[in-house]
């Protein structure tokens, strides 16, 4: 019995160690995250199978209390409340997948708990997914490379592991040597602002003056992509007083705002030019709680983001085909792989990021987004409003 607990505890705390460490928001060591797998498959219960997955999902998203605390400016039980419901998906698909069984039939459970929490209704809650370190290992490799790091992961949770932990290290460290971080696209920029809570909540003109100078100062002909809800509320006038500014600077806008009616609102991105104002992007997936609630419905409420969940995976902007993501859908598997289905020619990734103080989750957010824009050799544009 002490042996078998002593053993638990070991898998529990390497666990916990992957998930923590391969999510700190250091690009690099997304590989780490490699290692569930085996250790889900080294389980000799269920209930080890449901600590070893509880362990590793709760270190990967240990931001997630201190985050909603700030966000609602309480104190942090509703986060510890939220952080629990939030693992549920992982845990219970992993736990409920798991067997005891020999041969074949591990690794297919594992086959399916993969692609679960990969897309719908899973995946809307599958951050922190392994799948996401192949930009790592394979960058470059595109769908091949994503295949290569699927079969690793299966491969992981049968006799053969050493041989396929041994190929990934390789494969680790090779790319370790050879890693150069995403590219920009060609005149585009990526802003970083630092406006606290109050972008997209002060809408006023001198709001609007305050970012139409930051964006004057890039050359002319620059793309100039802006962050998540950096315009507020989405209006007419609101285009016209951003059309008149650009006049004569060939600028063009891409940025976040809201499109609000009766039945509640989109996360979207826009684009602004001298010549025209419009809707580029409706957000796939808003956070789910916060943003995205479809249980109002259900109680004749309404006020929540519309989730958009395969609509527009990429769009327009001049001559290129943009992959959009705003914030959540950074931390997903589903989004980014159905914008990569169309060929996007870059990746455009926007968040507004201030109730993150004091965790990781920006960082991951970026690493996230690179490891994907190298998997498929894509251009990234980032900004993030903090």
């Amino acid at each position: 019995m002490r042996r078998e607990l002593f053993r638990s505890g070991v898998l529990i705390a390497l666990s916990t160690s992957a998930g923590g460490i391969g999510w700190s928001g250091d690009v690099a060591l997304l590989p780490l995250a490699a290692t569930f797998p085996m250790l889900w498959s080294l389980a000799r219960t269920r209930l080890q199978a449901t600590a070893i997955s509880a362990a590793y999902f709760l270190a990967a998203s240990r931001g997630l209390p201190q985050g909603v605390a700030n966000f609602y400016s309480s104190d942090i039980w509703p986060g510890l409340v939220l952080w629990l419901v939030a693992s549920s998906a992982f845990v219970a698909v992993h736990s409920v997948l798991w067997t005891d069984h020999k041969g074949w039939q591990k690794p297919l459970r594992y086959l399916a708990a993969f692609v679960a929490m990969a897309v719908p209704p899973f995946g809307i809650l599958g951050w922190a997914h392994p799948i996401t370190a192949a930009g790592v290992l394979f960058p470059g490799w595109g769908w091949w490379g994503l295949g290569a790091m699927a079969a690793g992961l299966i491969v992981m949770t049968t006799r053969y592991r050493p041989a396929a932990a041994m190929t990934m290290t390789g494969f680790w460290l090779w790319s370790a040597a050879v890693w150069t971080p995403p590219t920009l696209p060609a005149s585009w920029i990526g802003v970083d602002l630092e406006m606290g809570a109050s972008l997209g909540r002060e809408t006023g003109l001198w709001r609007q003056s305050e970012l139409i100078a930051i964006v004057r100062q890039h050359s002319p002909g620059t793309t100039t992509v802006l962050p998540e809800s950096a315009l507020g509320f989405w209006t007419p006038t609101v285009g016209r007083v951003w059309q008149r500014s650009l006049t004569g600077t060939g600028i063009t806008i891409i940025a976040g705002a809201a499109v609000v009616d009766s039945q509640g609102y989109d996360n979207v991105l826009v684009k602004l030019t001298t010549d025209e104002s419009q809707v580029l992007y409706r957000e796939r997936m808003p956070v789910p709680g916060s943003m995205w609630q479809p249980w109002s419905a259900w109680i004749g409420g309404q006020g929540g983001a519309r989730a958009h969940f395969f609509a527009n995976p990429v769009v327009d902007v001049g001559n290129q085909s943009v992959a959009p993501l705003i914030c959540y859908e950074q931390l997903l598997v589903w989004p980014v792989l159905q914008s990569a289905f169309h060929r996007p020619d870059a990746i455009v990734a926007v968040g507004n990021g201030w109730w993150t103080a004091g965790t990781a989750i920006i960082d991951i957010q970026r690493a996230s987004s690179e490891a994907w824009a190298r998997l498929f050799g894509l251009p990234l544009v980032i900004s993030v409003n903090t």
